[in-house]
């Protein structure tokens, strides 16, 4: 039998995280059989009764579907690690995004080291689908296709960069073309993605955020995300800041500025979406903004994580989720670590509605592999089911965290994390083994993270809008001892 589609069984599998196709819905079994040939899935349920080339003993595993993160910045935010947790400007309503953003630029030939590192941090913690968001950069599809993992590769573009030299607006400094040129860069990150002929590689169409962008230039991507037949993401409602700005602008909320413009786009990704009419922070005169996003059966790409340490969440993940709003989540920034998303968007979820139950774990699992995958348009992905692809990640229950274990699911997502995740499969390729990544040589890469940050740090203070020093920009945790 041909290696390339054998078919491998996990025989007796302690707790299988399979679809209910009548139900539409993931179910637990209890001593089920999972086996898969070549990239598919091709059985979930009970005893197998098909040949298979290679068995394998399910005791003491949970087998569930790969995790899908649908928002991540990969290029650009490993270096930031250990600088931005604590930095907030209270000027700029708590955000770090305006101070922080541009303190560590990457050079365009080290960012493959960010983006293999961020992929690494994916995988060990169960991601096997990932759109990420970059300024293209050289060797950005090469990193991808070593990886390994499911890649939406969206290169950034927009008709505007925003700056601060006071720390307290922003100024918005515009490209003649109004962005066109930049978006014809991004357009050929998926071309050279798509020509790989790799099932695993594709592209997604993503404009930077609803300020730094013209109508015509979000007009013109969209007009070409459907041209391609790619995801379409754009970031809106991420600040304070970007909402006080276009209120500024055209009188009304960024979501009321699209749908005048007629730029809502079916079934589009938003990313964040926070500040949205109805936050509470705002005071503002409507609440039609979340009306929107149902009516055009939108996505809510939620990354709790970066934002709860800000002192900033959702207003509020039950409420979207009740209301009709599709919601995925995604990682962001760093870490690179969808369980900590998982149970960040719970925990924030929870805080923010003042209510135990208005997020239920379920509601977070579902929103990280069949709503992301809805959101993709992809019912291939995101579920344990015979047809779909062999995306999946093996639990190790045995694990002291993973104990005691009335509910796996619950064990893993508050409390283990990717600590107790054990095997990672890519279209029924491994590319986590017994914890360890194996497309990604994690330490070099690391090592390369640590040097591009120390290579940064020195002039980190002439990027900041005041030119502190870095230690007053981002003080240590504790004070350096005098040697």
């Amino acid at each position: 039998m041909n290696d390339q589609v054998k078919t491998v069984c996990y025989r007796n599998v302690d707790w299988l995280v399979r679809w209910n196709a009548k139900a539409g819905a993931h179910e637990y079994l209890r001593g089920g059989d999972f086996a898969y040939e070549g990239d598919r899935i091709v059985h979930a349920g009970h005893s197998f009764a098909g040949a298979c080339a290679e068995e394998r003993d399910g005791a003491g595993l949970m087998i569930m579907p790969g995790l899908i993160n649908l928002h991540t910045h990969s290029a650009t935010m490993p270096v930031l690690k250990g600088i931005r947790e604590d930095m907030a400007n209270p000027r700029l309503y708590m955000s770090a995004l305006y101070d922080g953003w541009n303190l560590f630029p990457t050079p365009p030939e080290r960012k493959r080291w960010n983006t293999a590192y961020a992929y690494g941090e994916m995988l060990r913690s169960g991601v096997t689908t990932v759109l990420d968001m970059c300024y293209p950069f050289p060797g950005w599809v090469d990193i991808a296709e070593e990886s390994g993992l499911r890649c939406f590769l969206g290169g950034l573009f927009q008709s505007a960069q925003w700056s601060t030299t006071n720390g307290h607006s922003l100024e918005y400094i515009w490209a003649e073309d109004g962005g066109e040129a930049a978006m014809a860069g991004a357009l050929a990150v998926i071309e050279e993605a798509r020509g790989r002929g790799s099932d695993l590689l594709d592209g997604a169409v993503t404009p930077m955020a609803v300020d730094t962008c013209t109508a015509e230039l979000i007009r013109d991507a969209e007009q070409e995300s459907q041209r391609l037949g790619a995801p379409f993401q754009l970031h809106v409602g991420e600040s304070m800041i970007e909402f006080l700005e276009m209120s500024r602008r055209t009188g009304m909320s960024q979501m009321q500025w699209l749908e005048a413009n007629g730029l809502l786009l079916e079934g589009m990704l938003i990313g964040h979406g926070i500040f949205l009419d109805h936050h509470s922070w705002l005071h503002w005169g409507t609440r039609n903004d979340l009306d929107l996003l149902v009516d055009i059966n939108a996505a809510v790409t939620h990354c709790p994580v970066v934002f709860s340490r800000y002192g900033i969440t959702l207003e509020t993940f039950g409420l979207y989720n009740d209301a009709g709003v599709t919601m995925t989540i995604g990682t962001d920034v760093f870490p690179h670590n969808m369980i900590e998303e998982m149970r960040a968007a719970a925990v924030c979820g929870r805080i923010a509605d003042q209510h135990m139950h208005a997020v239920p774990t379920t509601s977070v699992f579902e929103a990280a592999t069949s709503e992301a995958a809805k959101a993709l348009g992809r019912d291939d992905l995101g579920r344990l089911a015979p047809g779909a692809k062999a995306d999946f990640v093996v639990v190790d229950t045995q694990v002291p965290e993973m104990q005691p274990l009335y509910d796996p699911l619950r064990s893993l997502i508050h409390t283990a994390a990717d600590r107790a995740v054990r095997d990672v499969f890519v279209g029924g390729t491994a590319r986590v083994r017994d914890g360890v990544v194996l497309s990604i040589a994690m330490p070099r890469a690391a090592a390369e993270v640590n040097a591009t940050q120390e290579a940064l740090m020195p002039n980190a203070s002439s990027r900041h809008w005041a030119q502190k020093p870095l230690d007053e920009i981002a003080p240590r945790t504790l004070p350096l001892a005098e040697q």
